[in-house]
């Protein structure tokens, strides 16, 4: 249809047959889309028998490929809203430009004006990390064309930083964090390595093939949220009411499962890997919560919930 449109623009009067032969297609599919263009999309289209041919009965600036609702031009404003995750990385500049021109191409026609829906809508995401640019597109462009990466990486359990050679499998944005999920060559197994932690990013050059039994839904199934360790168990929190009316108004994971308890309480299951991130989680609800299940999480909970008291002691 855009190749349609340009002949139309250039007044050629090109009909089904001519356009037929020069975009090798049938006639039939020539006819439909010359009507969906007229009836669907509302250009001003007629034929001139004349001159055996199709035309613009005035003047048409550009080719509507995008025609929205109120209602979608919400979402797409929310969606808009939603992206600050993508701030400081080679993403930032060209989603921009690509919701300015939608709303270039929609105000006026919706009926809304765009800086009202951004008076009334907005988002105010927390714990952004400083993305840094560079290393980004060099993870980006060698993740996407299988090359292999040297960096150095600052692991939490560790002082100094070690240089890691990795085939990059997937990016990821975890929880407004970018990880690096791949092949640890030096430790023949698939890590995960939180952007932030690693520096003096280079492209090898090396190419690989990325192994076609790769899953990131199945290798983050049993998560709670960026951590995997290949063991899922079966986790039971005891909340009072407080804690049981702000879990049940939201989706903290698949598996969540929240029974009713007494006194408006509620006992909260979880099928989920037990990992730093499920424990800073249950850590965030206080005397909130209290593990039940498993007995070692129970115990770990309990041991660093001592170690904070310890702090606190006047």
């Amino acid at each position: 249809m855009l190749a349609i449109h340009q002949r139309l623009l250039d007044g050629r009067h090109p009909n089904c047959f001519t356009l037929a032969r020069e975009l090798e297609v049938a006639t039939k599919t020539i006819h439909r889309d010359l009507e969906f263009m007229r009836d669907q999309l509302g250009l001003p289209l007629e034929y001139d028998r004349a001159r055996h041919g199709y035309f613009y009965t005035e003047a048409v600036t550009a080719f509507p490929t995008v025609q929205v609702s109120h209602g979608e031009l919400v979402a797409l404003l929310v969606a808009q809203k939603a992206v600050e995750q993508y701030r400081g990385t080679p993403f930032e500049k060209p989603l921009q430009s690509a919701f300015a021109k939608l709303a270039a191409g929609l105000e006026g026609e919706s009926g809304v004006a765009l800086h009202e829906l951004t008076e009334a809508i907005s988002f105010r995401p927390q714990g952004l990390p400083a993305a840094e640019l560079d290393a980004f597109q060099t993870l980006a462009t060698a993740t996407l064309e299988h090359r292999e990466v040297l960096f150095q990486y600052q692991s939490l359990r560790k002082g100094a930083a070690e240089e890691r050679r990795v085939r990059p499998y997937h990016l990821g944005c975890l929880a407004n964090q970018w990880y690096l999920i791949g092949f640890d060559v030096d430790r023949a197994a698939v890590r995960t390595f939180a952007l932030t932690r690693l520096s003096a990013v280079a492209d090898t050059g090396r190419r690989f093939a990325r192994p076609k039994d790769f899953s990131v839904a199945e290798m983050f199934a049993g998560s709670f949220s960026a951590f995997q360790t290949g063991k899922v168990e079966r986790v039971v929190l005891e909340l009072d009411a407080f804690a049981a009316r702000l879990a049940a108004e939201r989706r903290w994971h698949p598996s969540q499962e929240l029974r009713p308890g007494p006194d408006g309480g509620a006992e909260l299951r979880l099928e989920v890997s037990i990992a730093p991130d499920l424990i800073n989680w249950i850590l965030s609800w206080g005397e909130h919560a209290e593990v039940r299940k498993p007995r070692a999480l129970r115990e770990t909970i309990a041991a660093t919930a001592k170690a904070m008291a310890k702090r606190y002691r006047a």
